[in-house]
């Protein structure tokens, strides 16, 4: 799936190149690069690394607590023992300014990731981002979009940020509602680009996690009613299918960055 993606049903004067990524999650030497070769970088979310489940060592929490507990944190979290998560997450902030420690690496990861991005960069936000800290961080050049679309090249972007409620509570969780609405506001697009899949099984179960993620119905609807030509996603870094067809439109997890370091590429 990675690399270029031939479209020829546009009618552009000179061909068009984009590159798209999601999940990167702290890599900074690849995002730099990721915008090479292309007329512009789309980025759909999950810059922040606070944890990650495939290397225990790196992000926010292992850096607080140390690897040892990142291990029994990560082993509570994949058996689905959320309760028992929580509580020893608890035991570890004990005495301590959580809000103030975390905020504080975000910044930090902040500050290297978008000074990573190149010009145009078009992006929105994932589930574990803090939408709030973007205005601070971001630089010409670079367009934050919620609900919103652009036009590159002759096609409409739409955007949807963030993810649907889940016992994970990560920071930028919204209602099934708010986030419908976000969709709907969009209208008939070319391309619909959003950090979490639309709710589809194939889609949505993640194979190494072994459990479904959370995808979005709204995203569905419109990809059944509005016919976009591609809806790109990520937020599944180990998705059962990669892509598939859902009628007129092609669905694509354009991959884990934080793994490939490889933005997946559209032509027209």
């Amino acid at each position: 799936m990675r690399g270029s993606e031939p479209d020829d049903g546009g009618a552009a004067t000179r061909p068009t190149r984009i590159h798209v990524v999601s999940d990167v999650h702290g890599n900074t030497e690849a995002l730099a690069r990721a915008g090479d070769g292309a007329d512009a970088l789309i980025c759909l979310g999950d810059l922040v690394l606070f944890l990650d489940y495939a290397d225990h060592s790196r992000g926010i929490f292992p850096d607080l607590f140390g690897v040892e507990n990142a291990d029994r944190i990560v082993a509570l979290r994949t058996a689905r023992r959320y309760d028992e998560a929580r509580a020893f997450g608890r035991e570890l902030w004990a005495g301590r300014d959580r809000n103030a420690e975390i905020l504080g690496a975000v910044r930090r990861q902040y500050a290297e990731l978008f000074a990573a991005f190149p010009t145009p960069t078009y992006a929105t936000y994932g589930n574990v981002d803090v939408p709030d800290l973007w205005p601070e961080y971001t630089r010409p050049g670079t367009t934050v979009l919620d609900g919103e679309r652009v036009e590159i090249g002759g096609r409409v972007f739409g955007f949807v940020g963030g993810g649907l409620r889940t016992p994970m509570n990560t920071p930028y969780e919204i209602s099934d509602e708010e986030y419908a609405a976000k969709v709907e506001a969009l209208g008939e697009v070319d391309v619909l680009c959003s950090h979490i899949p639309p709710e589809v099984p194939e889609l949505t179960y993640d194979t190494v996690a072994r459990r479904f993620e959370r995808g979005s119905p709204a995203l569905l609807e419109a990809i059944r009613t509005t016919r976009p030509r591609y809806a790109l996603f990520g937020h599944v870094h180990q998705p059962l299918v990669r892509r598939m067809r859902i009628g007129a439109t092609e669905c694509v997890n354009v991959g884990h960055f934080a793994s490939t370091g490889t933005p997946w590429a559209l032509n027209w």
